[in-house]
């Protein structure tokens, strides 16, 4: 598939020089309202669906008599079918165009996810989590591949910050909303609440998956909503981008580039961060004392506020300084911290404060470490590299619940876990230092 466009130079080099910076900027601005909105919609329905699970447990554990230990594996499976379908997604998604496959993903996880509702044993549990896995595969990496073909790297980490928004959104809307769901819907038609909460927030990404159809375009050049001078100052900006970036000519070389295993291990202790708070949010704050749903989904909101507050700032400061690592870096430590303090503190305050603090940091790492991986790769090499990169890290997704629930188990308490968490993100941080600022700073 074609993704980069070109046009004769005089197309725009009759702008007078004092004007291009305006429309440049004009430019982009354009693209990030067109584009941002609506795939930060699209990944809150990806993110409610991934994680809705954590609310679930809250009346699903004593209905089918599930342990902690079986909704950790059962939370964490899906990364497993992740990890095996999501390369192959990528390169698919490259070749065929993002709008056919992203709708492809969505509306095959829609069916998946409300099919939670007939779930009474943990093999159940198991198989669906894991086929929720495998049609989920491929579309975070997948946008973050999309992104690279319309911005170039030093206009990439607010985007990406941006996209990456819809997570904590997911958190301020789906938290009261699941709370919401499981309070009013509990025994409605003979169903428990757990089973309304599937069903219904399965249909926004049913939705949305026909709306990519309609909405998306695959490349610059199928923009109609762009001017020919728009469309050649964005194409000369991604194609001298990507003349600094690695195109691998072999398998061999790709699998030997320790920089994508450098990343990966980064990235596997990013996402042990994210899901430790992700899957088990709402489980602490219920045992810091609060027991309606209700109350337990309004007060999850709070961490993903600040959550919001942190990643376009974070994003904004690193494209204008030109500085990558730091600003992924310290995050992770902050997020760290708040993880370590939490088991000390006890009470619904200082709760909320440790999981907001850990909640902003790890959040905004998330964003942030993309902008490494995609200012090293292009064209093939960054469909396979980022989905590479996604797939192996993501099986943190796997352990992080997994080690979680078993350590919870262990010791009766929700938080024991999260030490574990706090060193794992603190070495993760220390691996970013490998990465030669020259490379990722621009």
């Amino acid at each position: 598939m074609k993704t980069r466009y070109t046009v004769p130079p005089l197309a725009c080099d009759a702008i007078a020089p004092a004007d291009s910076q305006t429309f440049e900027a004009k430019t982009y601005a354009k693209v990030s309202r067109r584009l941002i909105p609506f795939l930060m919609l699209c990944y809150l329905g990806a993110y409610l669906d991934r994680v809705n699970v954590g609310f679930a447990k809250l009346q699903m554990l004593n209905d089918l008599h599930f342990s902690e230990t079986i909704y950790g594996i059962g939370a964490g499976i899906f990364f497993l079918g992740y990890f095996l379908f999501e390369v192959p997604s990528n390169i698919i998604l490259h070749k065929v165009g993002a709008r056919r496959w992203l709708a492809r993903i969505m509306l095959t996880w829609a069916v998946i996810s409300a099919s939670f509702v007939f779930v009474k044993s943990p093999a159940a549990f198991y198989a669906l989590r894991f086929l929720l896995g495998v049609a989920e595969a491929g579309f975070a990496p997948g946008v973050i591949l999309y992104l690279t073909y319309w911005y170039p790297s030093a206009r990439r980490a607010k985007a990406l910050s941006l996209f990456f928004m819809a997570i904590p959104f997911a958190g301020i809307l789906g938290g009261p909303l699941s709370g919401w769901i499981m309070h009013s819907l509990q025994g409605a038609m003979s169903l428990a609440g757990w089973k309304w909460l599937f069903v219904l927030e399965a249909v926004p990404s049913l939705v949305l998956g026909v709306a990519i159809l309609l909405y998306l375009d695959d490349s610059i050049a199928r923009a109609k909503w762009l001017s020919d001078a728009e469309k050649t100052l964005l194409a000369r900006n991604v194609a001298g981008d990507d003349a600094h970036k690695t195109a691998h000519v072999s398998i061999r070389a790709f699998v030997a580039d320790r920089r994508l295993w450098l990343m990966a291990a980064i990235y596997f202790c990013v996402v042990l961060g994210q899901y430790g708070l992700t899957f088990w949010l709402p489980t602490i704050i219920r045992k810091s004392g609060v027991a309606d749903p209700l109350w337990v989904g309004i007060f999850t909101a709070i961490p993903y506020l600040c959550a919001i507050v942190a990643l376009p700032l974070i994003g904004m400061s690193a494209d204008r300084r030109r500085e990558r690592r730091f600003h992924l870096a310290i995050p992770m430590l902050v997020a760290a911290a708040g993880f370590a303090t939490l088991p000390a503190l006890g009470g619904v305050g200082a709760s909320i404060v440790c999981l907001s603090v850990a909640s902003a940091g790890i959040l905004a790492a998330s964003s942030q470490f993309w902008s490494l991986p995609t200012a090293l790769l292009g064209g093939m090499s960054a469909a396979a590299g980022i989905a590479a990169v996604n797939c192996f890290a993501n099986l943190a997704g796997f352990f992080s619940p997994a080690i979680v629930g078993w350590l919870n188990d262990l010791t009766g308490k929700s938080t024991a876990g999260l030490i574990f968490i706090s060193i794992a993100v603190t070495l993760g941080a220390s691996l970013v230092f490998f990465v030669p600022a020259k490379s990722v700073n621009r």
